[in-house]
């Protein structure tokens, strides 16, 4: 556990109610590390759009799949913690 916290600076999950010990910790670490590689998909699907060829005989759609995995990434933890939370509480 503790090289997970020296991994992930400034991580400090909130507690879900209901979801204690180390299971809930490692569940929130978990949320948060898919929340962070979300944000990196949105980054590098950013990324490739700034320094893809525009012409129309390349695969332009690559930047967008990187985006849109990248927001369901970051989508998937906010709504299981909103479910979780709605469950215990």
């Amino acid at each position: 556990m503790t090289l997970l916290a020296a991994l992930l600076p400034g991580a400090d999950p909130t507690p879900i109610p209901g979801l204690t010990g180390i299971v809930g910790q490692f569940f929130g670490y978990g949320l948060w590390i898919l929340a962070s590689a979300g944000a990196g998909g949105v980054g590098f699907g950013v990324y490739k759009l700034a320094i893809a060829d525009k012409s129309r005989h390349q695969g332009g759609s690559e930047p967008f799949k990187w985006m849109g995995g990248g927001v369901a990434a970051m989508l998937l933890p906010g709504s299981l913690i909103a479910i979780l939370n709605g469950i215990a509480g």
